[in-house]
């Protein structure tokens, strides 16, 4: 399986440390514009795999170097800075996946790459993606709001001082501000949640309620005042799709890819069968009116953000 990787700044990196960990990988493609950073990567990143899995890395500044890859990850682009929004990123990375997308659909095989859209704002960038590279739907997958479900699962686990293995609860909608915690579709332990909560006779009030969907929703935010960047949490994400991928797992992951015919298409994240061959199948939650209320407004949202550009 050969990866290649798109951007090598923070979060490009931190993807490619995921990725040689997962062993997946014979050849990680590191590309960056900047051909020293893309060597000083992997000649790093190269160190690090006499630890682990003993993996080729190749660092290349042309799009040639990328050929035969069977997964393309793009993270190129300007992350956020404290203070901004995903969408206030939205006219310059649009202008860094229209140059990038089709010099890499030059240099791999349309018939059956995968593209994995990494850049913010995501779902505008799969949208993006997909209509330049002309790939199926299923094949551009953004990685949506995997990190924001994991982020409610972490949070919600620790309110109820359960394992996170123990629970479901997605994200939906948009990866950013107008996503959707999906409160109607918690199960723990295969329990509802408000069925888990009487039997355990813990209370969840919607006060609580509340925090939790602010700390989802404002997590990246927090790391990014601390930090200056999110990068571990997406680079785990783009791991566990790999993984979904590659091993044809068959598994549920909340991914974004278009869905839907002309003006009334958007991408935005749902909990989507991911395998071998990319999405295999869209799935539909049990949603209250309000969600479903709020889930329409953020597709809303993505699609006017999408026309924009």
């Amino acid at each position: 399986m050969k990866i290649a990787i798109i951007g090598i700044g923070s979060v490009g990196s931190a993807v490619a440390t995921a990725v040689q960990n997962t062993g997946l990988a014979h050849e990680i493609v590191l590309f960056d514009r900047d051909g020293i950073r893309a060597r000083a990567a992997a000649e790093d990143l190269g160190h690090a795999s006499a630890f682990s899995y003993d993996i080729k890395l190749t660092a290349v500044s042309n799009y040639r170097g990328i050929r035969g890859s069977d997964i393309v990850i793009i993270a190129a682009g300007a992350n956020q800075k404290p203070g901004e929004t995903r969408t206030d990123l939205l006219q310059k990375n649009a202008a860094v996946i229209s140059d990038i997308v089709p010099k890499v659909m030059e240099n791999v095989d349309a018939k059956k790459v995968k593209l994995i859209i990494v850049t913010n704002p995501l779902d505008v960038m799969v949208m993006l993606a997909q209509k330049l590279s002309k790939l199926p739907a299923s094949r551009v997958i953004g990685t949506g709001t995997m990190l924001d479900s994991a982020r409610f699962k972490i949070i919600l686990a620790r309110q109820l001082g359960i394992s996170t293995r123990s629970i479901t609860s997605y994200v939906l909608g948009e990866h950013g501000d107008s996503s959707v915690l999906n409160w109607s579709a918690v199960y723990v332990g295969g329990i509802a949640l408000d069925d888990f909560c009487k039997q355990a006779k813990l209370s969840l009030p919607q006060t609580t309620r509340n925090t939790i969907e602010h700390r989802v929703r404002n997590a990246a935010y927090e790391i990014i005042r601390g930090r200056g960047a999110t990068w571990d949490g997406i680079g785990g994400a783009v791991a566990d799709l790999l993984h979904a991928i590659i091993n044809d797992e068959k598994r549920i992951l909340t991914t974004s890819i278009v869905d839907g015919i002309g003006k009334n298409a958007v991408a935005m994240s749902m909990p989507r069968v991911i395998g071998e061959k990319g999405v295999l199948m869209n799935l539909h939650t049990k949603l209250s009116a309000n969600e479903s209320a709020l889930l329409r407004k953020s597709g809303k949202i993505i699609r006017k953000n999408y026309d924009a550009i």
